[in-house]
């Protein structure tokens, strides 16, 4: 697991406890103000939106040039594609279990960042997936080339 997103990872398992998974009530931001800036809640929903942003941090809204907040993730997404961002959602949901991806993404502004994204499964019975934590972690890419590199 990277480091740069171990950290979330560790708050999950504690907030997990014993369960497969937390709920969404044992997440408190208040821990994780550092972090909020790289978060987002997904919702999981029963219809053809399959994923849908509830919460956006400002890094989040920042990347993508305009705040997706209620929004179904395969509309508002950045990644490499559609189908690629929407089955890490689809793998979480199956397997009930924390998910790292790393990619490099071209931010609306034209920047090229890496990052380093964990999807992390809050359920409320403790048995389905009901929103994704996501925490991702930018990075400016050493290949691209920026006059505030100077």
């Amino acid at each position: 697991m990277p480091t740069t997103v171990a950290p979330m990872w560790r708050y999950w398992e504690e907030k997990r406890a014993e369960r497969r998974m937390p709920r969404r009530a044992d997440i408190d931001p208040i821990e994780m103000v550092r972090y909020l800036p790289n978060l987002m809640i997904v919702d999981v929903v029963p219809d053809e939106r399959r994923y849908v942003y509830r919460l956006v941090g400002t890094r989040e809204v920042e990347a993508r040039g305009r705040d997706p907040t209620g929004k179904p993730v395969g509309d508002a997404f950045i990644g490499s594609s559609r189908e690629n961002v929407l089955a890490h959602y689809d793998q979480v949901v199956s397997s009930c279990r924390p998910l790292v991806d790393t990619a490099t993404v071209t931010r609306t502004d034209g920047r090229v960042d890496e990052t380093h994204v964990i999807f992390l499964p809050l359920s409320e019975d403790g048995v389905s997936v009901s929103q994704i934590l996501v925490y991702t972690h930018f990075e400016p890419s050493p290949n691209t080339w920026s006059s505030t590199t100077w």
